[in-house]
């Protein structure tokens, strides 16, 4: 298995970068340390708009011009998803819990979204009032997910505290889903994006944000 082909490794505007999320404009950022969100230009690479999040963001996904993101919550760390309009903030009336409070990662395939649990190995489908419409199992943990014409992209592992990662592609479009390990990733990688050509992720402990080629 060959490891990604890096395009650039950039400093992150903001310490701890978790979540990520492409709009088809700006690449989004939430940061663990500033519990905030950044737009971020990809060709200048400044930061054109930031609001302050409810919670820390862990994941993160564009959803019709709009943003969901995967909010902690209290001192039991329970997980919700939120709603946040670039250049307006969060809607405090829009909450869905995750299910069992868990959830790291947020995938929209154009008409549900898809939260993902690390440890559990799980995709789950969910409609439009949070319930489980279907689970996709995983070959190891998830910390990173995108949907790209209806496959699933996963930042994955077996040993968070190794540099063993991967980026597996899970394809559930019809019958069992079919998984299989493209590439090796050889950092402790979070969160994934895709802007149409190539793949975004954060390395969260050296501060920064990583680009690189589609398999």
């Amino acid at each position: 298995m060959h490891d990604i082909k890096e395009l650039q490794r950039l400093a992150s505007p903001a310490a701890k970068p978790q979540a990520l999320a492409w709009d088809g404009k700006a690449l989004w950022m939430g940061s663990l340390a500033t519990q905030r969100l950044y737009a971020i230009n990809p060709t200048t690479w400044t930061v054109s708009w930031e609001t302050p999040a409810p919670g820390k963001p862990w994941g993160m996904t564009a959803c019709n011009g709009e943003l969901r993101v995967i909010c902690s919550e209290g001192a039991e760390d329970h997980r919700v998803i939120l709603r946040c309009v670039p250049g307006s903030g969060f809607d405090a009336k829009f909450r869905i819990p995750c299910p069992d409070y868990c959830g790291a990662q947020l995938g929209w395939d154009g008409q549900r979204l898809h939260v993902s649990q690390w440890y559990p190995k799980k995709v789950l489908g969910l409609g439009k009032a949070g319930k489980v419409e279907r689970v996709i199992m995983a070959p190891h943990g998830i910390c990173g997910q995108v949907i790209v014409d209806d496959i699933f992209y996963l930042v994955t592992t077996d040993a968070e505290e190794t540099n063993e990662y991967f980026l597996t592609r899970i394809d559930a479009r019809s019958g069992p889903p079919q998984w299989e390990d493209i590439a090796r990733i050889p950092f402790a990688a979070r969160a994934l994006a895709f802007d149409g050509k190539n793949f975004w992720t954060n390395h969260r402990e050296q501060n920064q944000i990583v680009s690189f080629a589609r398999p």
